[in-house]
């Protein structure tokens, strides 16, 4: 697998936001490993 040419940085996740079954947890940073954020509502 080739690596993604062009650098690529989640945003920071902000303080003060509501977490239901969790807690906010933190982005990666820049450790070189994929991580992925799943966000759903149910609706």
């Amino acid at each position: 697998m080739r690596p993604y040419p062009v650098a690529v940085r989640a945003p920071a996740i902000p303080d003060g936001l509501e977490w239901f079954n969790g807690s906010p947890g933190r982005v990666p940073d820049g450790d070189g490993r994929l991580t992925l954020l799943d966000f759903w509502t149910y609706g």
